[in-house]
């Protein structure tokens, strides 16, 4: 059989050698370990072709196939295993900045009017959004963040 020019039922170890390289290149210039378990599968066809010559091309492809997706699944099996699990840590909102804001009591400095007012907190002004207005002064608490909005509740004395 011919495909693109070649002929199927020629193939030669070395071929499977080529094809392994390319996947190890390929490999190299994306760095997902993918192309890796392809090329590592086409080395061991191409040892397994240089130990049985004789091996037809459908086998030599199904054993590669085989091998190939063994090969992956394993990997992502161990991978998962070996994956730390979710590590706590004494900051869970560092990177996210609105958040430690949440339950947070402020000081209106600009009054809510229309549903929505600016309160200071630590070194910047913060939109708030409020279903009660109220004047500057007024203490409120965060209880949710909408993008670079805070929302907030009046608190009860």
């Amino acid at each position: 059989m011919e495909v693109f020019g070649f002929d199927l039922n020629n193939i030669q170890f070395w071929h499977w050698l080529s094809l392994a390289g390319i996947f190890f290149v390929l490999e190299i210039l994306t760095l997902g370990f993918f192309f890796l378990w392809l090329g590592a599968s086409a080395v061991v066809v191409g040892l397994v072709l240089l130990a049985a010559p004789e091996m037809s091309w459908q086998i030599q492809f199904g054993l590669w196939a085989f091998l190939a997706v063994t090969d992956i699944f394993a990997w992502r099996v161990y991978m998962s295993k070996k994956k730390p699990k979710l590590v706590t840590t004494d900051e869970p909102h560092l990177n996210k900045r609105g958040e430690q804001y949440i339950g947070r009591v402020l000081t209106l400095e600009e009054p809510i009017v229309n549903g929505f007012g600016k309160v200071k907190v630590d070194d910047s002004l913060w939109k708030v959004e409020c279903d009660t207005d109220m004047d500057v002064g007024s203490k409120v608490r965060v209880t949710a963040i909408d993008g670079t909005v805070l929302e907030v509740e009046v608190l009860k004395p």
